[in-house]
C-alpha cells in the first residue's frame, strides 16, 4: 500500500490500528510475527577463514612454493621475509574486511533508542526495538524517528532527512493526501526511520519496522552490493596463473636438458650428485624468475600513493582504490557541496527601475530602493553569525545577511539601528514572514516571501524613493524577471513594506495586504570556482562526469550547464523517469544522460551497474545513508568527509574537503601510481628475461651455466626490491591527464610494456652472452664471474632506463628521483662486497678475475643501458 496516497483513516485501517494505539496483546502477536524493530545482523565469516582466504591467490601460492624451495636451498632468511610479507598482507586484508562490515553496524546505530508510544490508550516510553506496525508514536523536536510512519497530526513538524534524500534543508511534514506517484523526498506526509525532528511536533502511525523501513532496504542493498576487484587485482591474478605455468615448464625443460646431458655423457661421476645439482639449478632458475617482491612492491607503491592523495584531501580506506582511481572513466558525483559551495548565495537582484550589473558595494551611493531592499532582507530575517563566525539559521536567510556584509554594510549595524518590535513568523501555507520596525518615527511592517504571493498582496511599488501604483505593466516586468531567474534555477524572494499607525502594537495576517513592493533577490548554491577547470581536465583525460543529486531537475540542469558538465545533446532525467526506463532503453540513452535528479538508492545502484555493464570503471560520490549501497557497488566509492559514518564505511576513499576537484587530482595520482607499478613490473621482468635468455643460450650452445644457483639468488635479492620500490616514487609523466583511461580488458603488459620488457631483457641477455663468451677465452670460471658481473650491473643500471618509457634519463633529470640514486648506490655496494677477499669463493669469483675483466663486464652493462635509452629517441622518429 502507498500510504502517502491514502487518508489517515484508511492507513489506520490498513495497519490494523486506531488513534488510541494497539493493545498489549496485539503488540505481542505482531512481535512474534514480524520480529523486533531492528536490522538483522548478517552472519560473518570467522577471522581464521578470512585469513586463510588470502592464501588462495595464485601468486601467493607461487611465492609459498618459492619460499619452500629456498629453505631446501638453505636460503632461510629470504624465505622468512617472504612468509612475513604474506602474513602481514593477510592481516591487513582481514582488518579491511572487518572495517567494511561496519557499514551495517553504523546503520543499526541510527535507530532511536527510545520512542514515545500510545498503547492501550496510554502514553508511555518504550525501547524503539519493541515498536510494531500500527503503533502510534509521538514526535517532538530533538527526537529521532524510530520507524517509518504516516503522519496523522503535524504541528509545524520539520525533519532533517538529508541522509536519505540528499536534501540539505529540513522538510516540513503534513497529514494531507499526496496525489500521484512521487519520489521519497516529496512524500511530505511520511517520516522515515533515522531522520531527526528539528522543529515542531507530530503524531504518526508506524507503517514499517526493521528491514521493512527505508533504512532496512538500504541495509539490504548494502549486503547485495558487490565488492569489486580492482583492475590491477584482476590482471595480477590472471598473470600469476600464466607465470606459474611458464615457470614450471621452464624448470622442467632446464632440468630435463641437464639430466639428459648427464645421462648420455661419458662422465662416470656419481649420477645422483649430478641429477641433484641439475635439479637445484633448475629450481634456482625458477626462483630467480619469480619476482618474490612483486606483491610487497605493489603494496608499497600503493601506500606511497595514499600519502600523496592525503595531501590532495583524499583519504584512502582501501589500498587498491589508489590504482582503481587511475583507471576511472566515469565519475558519478553529487551536486551539493561537491560541485557547489554548499552555501546559498545571492547572485542577482531586480528593482522596478531596473538593475545595475552589480549591486553597489558602497552603501553611501545606494538608492532608496537599494537601501530598502537590503534593510528588509536583513531585518525580516532570523539568522545570525555568532562570535566564532559560524552561520546559524536557515541557509536562505544566512545568504541575505552575507549579501549585506559583502556589500560593506554590516547586518548587525542595521539591526542595532532598527530593532524588531513584533513579528509574524514564516509558515509554508502563506509563504510570508513579517516584522515591525520604526524608521524616522514611522512604524512599518517589513515583509518578505514568495514572489507570486507578494505580487498579489502589493498595491504600490517603490521607484526612486517614491511610492507609485503597482500597474499591470510593472507587474509584468516583475513576473518576467521572476521567470528569468526561475529558468536559471535561482531561488527568488520578493520584498515589500507597509507603513502603519504608531499606536498599533500588534499585527495580524489581515495586515499583510496593500504592501509596497521593493524588489527581488535571486540566490543559488553556486559552483565552486575551481570546478570549471576540473570538469575540463576530466574531459581531456577521457573521464565522463555525471551528476546524481537529490535536488530538483531544473536546479541540477542549470548547474550542469553552467560548469560545462552538460553538452549539446546531453539530457537530464529524474528518478521517476529512470524507473520507467527498461534496461535496454537505459543502455541506449546512458551515454547522453549527464544529470540524474530526485533519485533513490536503487536508482544510484542501477546507474553504476549500467556503466559497469559497458566495461567502464565507475566512481561514485556520496555523503548520506542513501548513498552507501551505490558507494559499495561502484568500482571506487568516494564519501564526503562531512557525510555520515555509514557512507564513509561503505566507501573506499574519503574526501576531507568534499570537493570534486580533489577527485580529479586523486585520479592523476592514481594514474601515476599505476604507471609506476608498471615501471616496477617491467623492471623486474626485464632483468629476469635477460638472465633466462643467457641461461637458455648457454644451455643450447653447450656452454657452462653462466651463473651458479647462489649467484642467481643473490641477484634476485639485490635487484628485486629497492630499485623497484624506488621506481614507485617517480613523478607523474607529462601526459598523465591527457590520455584516455586505460581499457580494463588490457593485460598488465599492454601499452608497450611487454615490448619494453622483451627489448630490455634481450639487450641485457645479449650483453651477458657476449661477456660470457669473452670470459670463456680465458676459463670457465672467469666466464661465470664476468656473466654474473654484467647481469647484476645491467639490472641495477636498468633502473635509470625504467624510469620512463618515453623520456630519456636526461630529460627526466638524473637527480629528480633521489630514491633511484639511493637504490642504485646500495645495489652497487652489495655487488662490491662479492668481490672482496673471502666472499669471492662463496660467489664463484676466482682470484684471476681482475680489473680488465671487470671493466669489460661493466662496459657491456653500461652499453646495454645506453641502447635502452637510444631506443626511446629512435621511437619518436618512427612514430
Amino acid at each position: 500500500m502507498d500510504y502517502y496516497r491514502n487518508n489517515s483513516e484508511d492507513v489506520l485501517k490498513a495497519v490494523g490500528s486506531t488513534e488510541e494505539g494497539l493493545s498489549s496483546a496485539e503488540v505481542k502477536d505482531r512481535l512474534t510475527r514480524d520480529g523486533y524493530n531492528e536490522l538483522a545482523a548478517k552472519k560473518r565469516d570467522p577471522i581464521w577463514k578470512l585469513f586463510l582466504d588470502n592464501f588462495k591467490d595464485p601468486m601467493v601460492i607461487v611465492l609459498l612454493i618459492a619460499a619452500i624451495v629456498q629453505i631446501v636451498l638453505g636460503e632461510i632468511m629470504e624465505s622468512i621475509i617472504i612468509f612475513a610479507v604474506l602474513i602481514i598482507n593477510a592481516v591487513i586484508s582481514v582488518i579491511q574486511t572487518r572495517k567494511a562490515e561496519s557499514s551495517l553496524d553504523a546503520l543499526r546505530q541510527l535507530s532511536a533508542p527510545e520512542a514515545k508510544v500510545v498503547r492501550d490508550g496510554v502514553r508511555q516510553t518504550l525501547p524503539a526495538r519493541e515498536l510494531v506496525k500500527g503503533d502510534i508514536v509521538l514526535l517532538e523536536a530533538g527526537d529521532y524517528v524510530p520507524a517509518d510512519g504516516r503522519v496523522l497530526e503535524s504541528g509545524s513538524l520539520k525533519l532533517e532527512e538529508g541522509m536519505l534524500t540528499g536534501e540539505s534543508e529540513p522538510v516540513e511534514k503534513h497529514s494531507n493526501i499526496i496525489e500521484g506517484n512521487v519520489p521519497l523526498g516529496d512524500r511530505f506526509n511520511m517520516v522515515y526511520s533515522g531522520a531527526m525532528v528539528v522543529y515542531g511536533r507530530g503524531t504518526i502511525v508506524v507503517t514499517g519496522t526493521g528491514s521493512d523501513t527505508e533504512i532496512g532496504k538500504i541495509a539490504g542493498l548494502l549486503e547485495s552490493a558487490e565488492e569489486k576487484a580492482t583492475p590491477l587485482q584482476r590482471k595480477l591474478e590472471v598473470f600469476s596463473k600464466k607465470l606459474g605455468v611458464a615457470i614450471l615448464i621452464l624448470c622442467i625443460v632446464i632440468f630435463g636438458v641437464e639430466a639428459g646431458r648427464l645421462w648420455f655423457s661419458d662422465n662416470t661421476a656419481d649420477m645422483t650428485v649430478g641429477i641433484l645439482n641439475a635439479l637445484m639449478f633448475a629450481v634456482a632458475v625458477a626462483v630467480a624468475a619469480i619476482p618474490e617482491a612483486l606483491s610487497s612492491i605493489v603494496t608499497i607503491v600503493l601506500s606511497v600513493g595514499t600519502s600523496k592523495m592525503a595531501k590532495q584531501h583524499a583519504i584512502i580506506r582501501k589500498l587498491p582504490a589508489v590504482e582503481t582511481l587511475g583507471s576511472t572513466s566515469v565519475i558519478c558525483t553529487d551536486k551539493t557541496g561537491t560541485l557547489t559551495q554548499n552555501k546559498m548565495t545571492v547572485v542577482d537582484y531586480y528593482l522596478p527601475k531596473g538593475k545595475k550589473e552589480k549591486f553597489p558595494s558602497d552603501p553611501n551611493v545606494w538608492t532608496d530602493s537599494e537601501r530598502a531592499l537590503i534593510h528588509i532582507a536583513v531585518l525580516c530575517n532570523d539568522s545570525h553569525i555568532n562570535e566564532e563566525g559560524k552561520e546559524l539559521g536557515d541557509p536562505t536567510e544566512v545568504a541575505l545577511i552575507t549579501f549585506s556584509n559583502k556589500n560593506n554594510k554590516n547586518y548587525n549595524e542595521i539591526r542595532d539601528n532598527f530593532p524588531r518590535e513584533a513579528e509574524i513568523p514564516f509558515d509554508s501555507d502563506r509563504k510570508l514572514m513579517t516584522t515591525i520596525h520604526i524608521f524616522n518615527q514611522q512604524k512599518a511592517m517589513l515583509v518578505k516571501g514568495g514572489p507570486d504571493v507578494m505580487f498579489e498582496r502589493c498595491s504600490q511599488v517603490l521607484i526612486d524613493g517614491e511610492k507609485q501604483p503597482f500597474t499591470r505593466e510593472i507587474l509584468q516586468r516583475f513576473q518576467e524577471a521572476n521567470e528569468d531567474f526561475s529558468n536559471k534555477a535561482l531561488r527568488v524572494l520578493a520584498y515589500g513594506y507597509k507603513e502603519i499607525q504608531s499606536e498599533q502594537i500588534e499585527v495580524g495576517l489581515e495586515d499583510e495586504y496593500d504592501l509596497v513592493l521593493v524588489g527581488l533577490t535571486a540566490m543559488i548554491d553556486p559552483p565552486r570556482e575551481e570546478v570549471y577547470s576540473s570538469i575540463e581536465e576530466a574531459k581531456k583525460a577521457g573521464i565522463r562526469t555525471v551528476m546524481i543529486t537529490g535536488d530538483h531537475k531544473t536546479t541540477a540542469q542549470a548547474i550542469g550547464r553552467d560548469i560545462g558538465l552538460m553538452e549539446e545533446g546531453d539530457i537530464a532525467v529524474t528518478g521517476q523517469e529512470l524507473d520507467a526506463m527498461s534496461d535496454e532503453e537505459l543502455d541506449q540513452k546512458l551515454k547522453h544522460i549527464s544529470v540524474y535528479a530526485r533519485v533513490s538508492p536503487e536508482n544510484k545502484i542501477r546507474i553504476v551497474r549500467a556503466w559497469q555493464k559497458k566495461g567502464r570503471i565507475t566512481s561514485m560520490t556520496g555523503d548520506g545513508v542513501n548513498d552507501a549501497p551505490a558507494l559499495k557497488q561502484a568500482d571506487i566509492g568516494v564519501a564526503m568527509g562531512s557525510g555520515t559514518d555509514v557512507a564513509k564505511d561503505a566507501a573506499a576513499m574519503i574526501l576531507t574537503d568534499d570537493n570534486f576537484v580533489s577527485i580529479v587530482k586523486a585520479v592523476a595520482v592514481g594514474r601515476t601510481v599505476f604507471d609506476n607499478i608498471k615501471k616496477a613490473i617491467a623492471y623486474l621482468f626485464a632483468g629476469n628475461v635477460g638472465s633466462i635468455i643467457a641461461i637458455l643460450f648457454a644451455m643450447i650452445i653447450g656452454w657452462v651455466n653462466p651463473f651458479t644457483a647462489l649467484q642467481l639468488l643473490f641477484i634476485n635479492l639485490v635487484n628485486d626490491s629497492l630499485p623497484a620500490i624506488a621506481l614507485g616514487m617517480e613523478k607523474s609523466e607529462p601526459d598523465v591527464m591527457n590520455r584516455k583511461p586505460r581499457d580494463i580488458r588490457e593485460g598488465i603488459f599492454a601499452g608497450g610494456t611487454m615490448q619494453d620488457v622483451l627489448l630490455r631483457g634481450l639487450v641485457i641477455g645479449i650483453a651477458v652472452i657476449i661477456s660470457q663468451y669473452i670470459g670463456l677465452q680465458h676459463s670457465e670460471e672467469i666466464s661465470v664471474a664476468m656473466a654474473f658481473t654484467t647481469l647484476i650491473l645491467a639490472r641495477t643500471l636498468q633502473t635509470f632506463a625504467a624510469r620512463s618509457n618515453k623520456q630519456t634519463i636526461f630529460e627526466i633529470g638524473l637527480f629528480s628521483n633521489k630514491y633511484v640514486l639511493g637504490a642504485v648506490g646500495v645495489c652497487l655496494v652489495l655487488y662490491t662486497i662479492t668481490t672482496l677477499p673471502g666472499a669471492r669463493d662463496v660467489f664463484s669469483i676466482p682470484d684471476t678475475f681482475g680489473f680488465n675483466d671487470w671493466a669489460i663486464a661493466a662496459g657491456l652493462a653500461v652499453g646495454a643501458v645506453i641502447l635502452m635509452e637510444l631506443k626511446k629517441v629512435v621511437m619518436r622518429f618512427v612514430k
